[in-house]
């Protein structure tokens, strides 16, 4: 009997073995003799064996659409999926939380959303995901509602796809794979796309699979005809030494466009302007924020991963400091690892900056978990070193315990609102004392003729006082040692 037997099977078993008696002992020993007042401290919290062995039905993920308008709006073709997650640890809030953000993401993929189940286990079954039994309760209820494609919660692999879509016979599909498909409609400029479509190749390689034409053979070595001595190259063995060439090719053309980011890097680093890189979870509203930062007029959407280019733009300080904000793609929990390899240009933005503004959904069931999923990315990137300061967004639609809760943890934080404005001028002095100031201090009488050395001070180190008079202007600043070399001519003690 397989593992999906349900209680009643087993019991009904029991009642062919053994007399009424030694039955009924039995269930007494098993499932009535234990105490919640005796044993409950001693064992922890138990689980009924029902619930163990069964399915449990995840409410109100159901995205089915009552407009016809929103359909046209999304101009998608709509899949009606069925979500499947296996629950190994933490509690039963926690889990349905990864199933609820699996929904986000389907939807944002263009599918429609018909049921969601969970199985509780230890871990994955190695064949089929949930097991050979659920898999075909999952078949029922796949037939039930009338999928076209099952979405499991976590990353499958080759053989769990393959069993997995022999038992309910339509598309099977992992969470890896939507994220991708979501990144390959997203994204828009040339290395995006580039991006993308090397992630997607590296997740298609193993996962090839050949049906009839595709296992056959070429013709063997020799001269051809009937003399042939081997048995050539299967078909699927070409798709795959194809798709690594495009892959090779890939990576040469992202290491291109690498090599333009870093020269712009490199400018600005040569004129010391500092940099400033948002990050945080995806939807958690970074371009939101950088668009109230810098006016920057960036897309902003109630979407999962709306925006994937990074953008760039110039901002300045209350005390008129220059700096760049960049807004880098949001993270996940989970992220596919396929993803961080080919993104990792794109991301390099957070490791060479001098601050990071960490932002945060503030309305977010559990944002702590959010802050831990960021900060596992960040460390893939090496940019732990790097200062950082929270940001709980949508504060105006937070719960105020949890806003009070997060700027107890987080020591270097603040609240703010996007949309209402709320907190911006408190983080924007906040960037001001946090940015790194130049280390030398400069008074200098500058001719006129030389306003070059003037302009510099003032895009490149902080201006303390500037006063014009007869013979020049008279500045104070605090410059990096490069500028106070050129300054020192025109100091007093210079002229002394």
């Amino acid at each position: 009997m397989t593992s999906s037997s349900s209680p009643s099977q087993d019991t009904k078993r029991v009642a062919h073995t053994y007399p009424e008696g030694l039955r009924a002992d039995a269930l007494m020993e098993e499932d009535v003799a234990w105490s919640h007042e005796i044993d409950g401290e001693r064992d922890g919290e138990q689980f009924d064996r029902s619930e163990r062995a069964a399915l449990r039905r995840v409410v109100g993920l159901s995205t089915e659409l009552e407009d016809v308008t929103e359909v046209e709006y999304r101009q998608l073709r709509l899949e009606r999926v069925v979500l499947v997650g296996v629950w190994t640890t933490g509690t039963a809030q926690d889990a349905d939380n990864s199933l609820a953000e699996l929904a986000a993401l389907a939807e944002t993929a263009g599918a429609l959303v018909l049921d969601g189940v969970i199985q509780r286990r230890d871990k994955p079954d190695a064949a089929t995901y949930i097991g050979s039994g659920k898999a075909l309760e999952l078949r029922d209820i796949v037939l039930e509602s009338g999928a076209d494609t099952v979405i499991c919660d976590g990353e499958l692999s080759p053989g769990q796809l393959i069993q997995l879509e022999d038992v309910v016979k339509v598309k099977v599909i992992d969470r890896t794979a939507l994220i991708l498909d979501i990144f390959a409609q997203h994204a828009k400029s040339r290395e995006g796309k580039a991006q993308v479509a090397l992630a997607q190749m590296q997740y298609m390689l193993p996962r090839l699979r050949g049906w009839g034409q595709s296992l056959s053979r070429q013709m063997g070595g020799g001269r051809g005809g009937l003399a042939t001595r081997g048995p050539g190259e299967t078909k699927i063995e070409t798709d795959r030494r194809r798709i690594r060439e495009k892959m090779a090719k890939m990576r040469r053309e992202i290491a291109e466009m690498k090599t333009g980011r870093e020269i712009k890097r490199q400018e600005r680093r040569r004129n010391k302007v500092p940099s400033v890189a948002i990050a945080g979870y995806t939807n958690a509203g970074k371009s939101s924020l950088l668009n109230r930062l810098t006016g920057a007029g960036v897309l902003v959407e109630n979407a999962l991963f709306a925006t994937l280019d990074p953008t760039v733009r110039r901002a300045e300080t209350p005390s008129g400091r220059l700096y760049t904000l960049a807004d880098t793609v949001g993270f996940v929990r989970h992220l596919p690892h396929h993803l961080v390899e080919a993104f990792r240009s794109t991301m390099e933005e957070v490791g060479d900056a001098d601050l990071i503004l960490h932002v945060v959904d503030g309305s977010h069931p559990v944002p702590e978990e959010q802050l831990a999923a960021v900060r596992e990315v960040i460390r893939d990137v090496g940019a732990t070193d790097v200062p950082e300061i929270v940001v709980i967004n949508k504060a105006d639609a937070a719960d105020p315990l949890v806003l009070q809760r997060l700027l107890r943890v987080e020591k270097r934080s603040i609240a703010v609102s996007a949309r209402t404005g709320r907190g911006i001028e408190e983080l924007l002095t906040l960037i001001d004392d946090e940015l790194p100031r130049p280390s030398v201090e400069v008074e200098a009488l500058v001719p006129y003729t030389h306003g070059k050395l003037v302009a510099r001070a003032h895009t490149e180190g902080e201006v303390i006082s500037e006063e014009h008079t007869a013979e020049g202007t008279l500045i104070k600043v605090r410059v990096h040692e490069e500028l106070a070399a050129d300054l020192a001519p025109y100091t007093p003690a210079s002229a002394a």
